[in-house]
């Protein structure tokens, strides 16, 4: 169920504004079933812009309720929706600073008609509420009035939804206030995710990767990046909706592809710094580094090829490894050849593999 409404304010000072107006239609995903539109006294004046651009003045408020007179219908309409508005971070700030002058915490899950129309109607020019609803072709009256506004965004909503075939993005699209939702939702992502070493991807509901990890264990890793409490751990935890992962067998392939593909990839999410580049040539011009593979039957094989990276696969035969014209159809190809250079002689000053072979 979900609760849509519009809320035209006094204009001033950051949470300072109050309510003139509100319009709230609850709404079940096909008809309007409820619905609360009234003016209200806002107990201080209208800045004169708002005047101009509402048509509602002081004199129209004067015999208005005031907030905490249609408070009490407020939470009974919106109770167990989501509320639903053009820019809800605006009107539930609002409602949540007018509640808490009252001593009341207002909470509700959200989601923003503005976020989801930039993501199931890309590229338009803009997405102000007027302008997205001409381009649609919703007709809108009573512009800049709560209830007008209000009416306009069920059309777009329903528009939205129809839109969300596989009724994903919508869902990956609230905001929940109750942190219960978000853990739940990490708990089943985190289900079937192996305890071994790898590289793994956090995606956002589009399918970007909006943040990578690597570890020995990657479900372990991914359990204690979805406890953190920081700005960005939060923000991680929340945008995620679903996870992805590659087994990589042994600590240099987890350095080398995580490094290579957190440059290409350029995630959201993670801290990136500049490496310096090595410029010492490797030891020999052409060489296969071969380590352990992801299973016990399988060999990690790095091809050095003119003192250059070319690329890594996996063999899990001999021959294959001493057929170059074979072994060679198998890589998957390294385009960044001075990062991987980097990444395996940093490795190789510390680290041993299982053996390298010269040819």
């Amino acid at each position: 169920m979900y609760a849509i409404l519009d809320i035209e304010t006094t204009g001033g000072k950051f949470n300072e504004e109050g309510i003139t107006e509100i319009a709230i239609y609850k709404f079940d995903g096909h008809t309007v079933v409820d619905q609360l539109i009234t003016l209200v006294n806002p107990e201080k004046d209208i800045q004169p812009f708002v005047v101009q651009l509402t048509g509602i003045n002081n004199n129209m408020l004067r015999n208005a309720p005031k907030f905490h007179e249609v408070a009490k219908r407020i939470l009974e309409i919106t109770q167990d929706c989501i509320v639903v508005a053009h820019n809800s971070s605006f009107d539930y700030r609002i409602l949540k600073t007018e509640y808490k002058r009252l001593g009341y915490s207002f909470k509700r899950d959200t989601l923003c008609t503005v976020e989801l129309s930039r993501k199931l109607i890309p590229d338009k020019p803009s997405y102000s509420l007027g302008k997205l609803c001409k381009s649609l072709g919703i007709p809108m009256s009573d512009r800049h009035r709560a209830s007008g506004d209000a009416l306009a965004t069920i059309q777009l909503f329903k528009l939205l939804l129809a839109k969300d075939v596989d009724k994903t993005i919508i869902e990956n699209t609230i905001k929940y206030f109750d942190s219960k939702k978000v853990a739940e939702k990490l708990t089943g992502l985190l289900e079937g995710i192996p305890t071994i070493m790898g590289v793994y991807y956090l995606h956002r509901s589009d399918g970007q990767i909006i943040f990578m990890g690597k570890g020995n264990n990657i479900k372990n890793d991914l359990t204690n990046l979805f406890i953190k409490t920081s700005k960005r751990g939060l923000k991680i935890q929340e945008k995620t909706t679903s996870i992805s992962y590659e087994i990589t067998g042994n600590l240099l392939l987890t350095s080398l592809k995580y490094f290579l593909e957190l440059d290409f990839n350029k995630p959201k999410y993670n801290l990136r710094s500049k490496k310096r580049f090595v410029t010492e040539k490797f030891n020999s011009d052409n060489m296969l580094i071969i380590d352990k593979g992801r299973t016990l039957d399988e060999h990690s094989v790095i091809l050095i090829e003119n003192n250059e990276v070319v690329g890594y696969c996996f063999t899990n035969l001999a021959f294959q490894e001493n057929q170059m014209s074979i072994l060679k159809e198998m890589l998957t190809p390294i385009n960044n050849k001075a990062l991987a250079k980097t990444i395996i002689k940093n490795y190789l000053k510390t680290k041993s593999v299982l053996k390298i072979m010269r040819y």
